[in-house]
């Protein structure tokens, strides 16, 4: 896994080199700039931009990281527009050094222009760029973005142009991942180390390609850290894949008993119950209501489907619980929400599950979350379970808006699993799995196309299949987030992210599964 990093450990380390080792500040920020432009080049040969190169300073360091790369374009016979937000003597010692340089290159060359931002109108000199460049504020920024800096990037947002962000994106909080205004950046390029906060919620959707600039430092100098924020990597995933033994059989490979569907919404029982089977478990059990078994049976040919008596309702009920005693005790995990509904009756049900199997290996998804909101989780016993809300169901879970949830998503996260000690698959835009440790383990597969109805059915089946034949519920859960992910990446060889569906990431799960074992074994 790759480690993430909070700002202040990376400003710790640039201290440190700065202090202790008594590396100038200039010469990180010249190192940073020569990586800077080194990326952008290289990527500027397939682009075919614009020479005209456009950059946005700010006062302080990440302005004068902003000035440096500024000057390597110039030097290399690119034309630069430079906008500078503030007041000269406000500069940080090391911004002003590298904006007198730039200046007295522009009184020499003509390819580089340098203009103090004093109204929207300025930002003229930008529309013609075909890289805009935003050196704002970076790490040094926090809260939500005052005058002038919120219109300035409001309108560079507008621009078409190939935007790059250095260190971090104008507007984002690097530790939460949380922004309001925010400059939208093509590639940004972090320096130091990973910044945690690139790589969820608002950080992810606006700093796209995001690469490590070393500013000088050996990345060893971060080993002393101890971090809790991690990307997940596809040998992670590989490596957490369950073993087939040669000798197994169809109820020692894993046997998964599904609580899903209803007369009203029975495909999302279709769905999970069959992932369990695809992505290797033995042994895929449904209960389903009986008056409306119709309804599933022509659509499942390898899942046993067990009907329960109903009485013609159509739903779960806690009458129905004694009747499925046996099959709960034979199955080695439960899965239990999808498509489940949320009828009263259903919801006393789920609870009376969750009450008398604490030592089960469970599930929770969709509807059976809706029996555990606003904080009815807290007089429950939830460990050896997996609770696999998205951002809106999480909410509910803890009794807030989602907008108050977007804050501090980490944090909140945190707090559920060292309450519950559950593990929580937090889905989304990546997915982040936490552990009851309080680790966070960011997803890095998945793309928009994943954004459809089915898609949190297929995962429910996936964890509790993985789950069902390794016993180790975390390794079943990052190898199940990742694959699920990476089955939806691949599809996007044969299709666009408009037109897959759920049923497509189901049969895609072996192609998934094939590609890292070709990729590491």
């Amino acid at each position: 896994m790759i480690p993430l990093f909070s700002t202040d450990q990376v400003r710790e380390v640039d201290s440190y080199a700065i202090n202790e080792l008594g590396i100038n500040g200039l010469v990180l920020m010249e190192n940073a700039a020569i990586q800077i432009y080194s990326f952008v080049r290289e990527r500027l040969n397939q682009l075919k931009k614009s020479k005209r190169i456009g950059f946005v300073c700010g006062k302080g360091n990440n302005g004068g990281d902003g000035f440096a790369v500024a000057r390597h374009f110039a030097n290399n016979g690119f034309f630069v527009n430079v906008i500078f937000v503030g007041e000269e003597k406000e500069m940080s010692p090391d911004c002003s050094v590298n904006y007198m340089i730039l200046s007295n290159l522009s009184a020499q060359n003509g390819n580089i222009t340098i203009k103090k931002y004093s109204s929207e109108k300025d930002l003229r000199y930008l529309t013609d760029c075909g890289v805009i460049f935003d050196a704002l504020l970076g790490s040094g920024g926090h809260g939500s973005l005052k005058e002038p800096y919120k219109s300035i990037i409001e309108n560079i947002n507008k621009i078409k142009a190939y935007k790059v962000a250095i260190d971090i994106p104008t507007g984002l909080n690097a530790d939460n991942g949380y922004a309001e205004t925010v400059f939208k950046a093509d590639l940004t390029v972090t320096l130091g180390e990973f910044k945690r906060g690139l790589f969820f919620s608002e950080g992810a959707a606006v700093s796209e390609e995001i690469v490590k600039g070393n500013i000088g430092i050996s990345f060893t100098f971060f080993d002393r850290f101890d971090t809790k924020e991690y990307l997940i990597e596809p040998e992670d995933a590989f490596n957490s894949l369950p073993v087939k033994n040669k000798n197994a059989h169809k109820y020692s490979a894993g046997k998964v008993l599904v609580l899903a569907g209803s007369d009203k919404l029975p495909g999302a029982a279709v769905l999970t119950s069959h992932s369990v089977l695809k992505i290797g478990a033995g042994a895929s059990i449904l209960c389903f209501p009986k008056s409306a078994r119709k309804l599933v049976y022509k659509k499942l040919l390898e899942v046993i489907v067990n009907p329960y008596e109903d009485n013609a309702k159509g739903i779960l009920s806690e009458n129905n619980l004694e009747e499925l005693k046996e099959r709960f005790a034979w199955a080695d995990v439960l899965a239990i929400g999808p498509g489940l509904g949320r009828d009263e009756e259903t919801q006393k049900a789920v609870l009376e599950i969750i009450k008398n199997h604490k030592n089960k290996k469970v599930v929770i998804d969709a509807d059976a979350l809706f029996a555990l909101k606003d904080r009815r989780y807290l007089n429950l016993n939830l460990q050896n379970m997996v609770l696999t809300p998205h951002r809106g169901e999480f909410a509910a879970l803890l009794g807030i808006q989602t907008s108050e949830l977007k804050k501090d998503l980490l944090s909140y996260g945190r707090q559920f699993v060292q309450q519950t000690g559950a593990y929580l698959v937090l889905k989304g835009a990546p997915t982040i799995i936490f552990t009851p440790e309080g680790d966070a383990l960011i997803n890095s597969t998945g793309n928009p196309g994943m954004a459809k109805f089915g898609t949190g059915d297929v995962l429910t089946g996936v964890l509790a299949g993985l789950i069902a034949q390794s016993k180790n519920i975390e390794k079943s859960v990052i190898c199940g987030v990742y694959l699920h992910s990476l089955a939806a990446d691949l599809l996007l060889t044969d299709f666009t992210e408009y037109s897959y569906t759920a049923n497509d990431i189901i049969k895609n799960l072996p192609k998934a599964i094939k590609f890292l074992r070709k990729t590491f074994a």
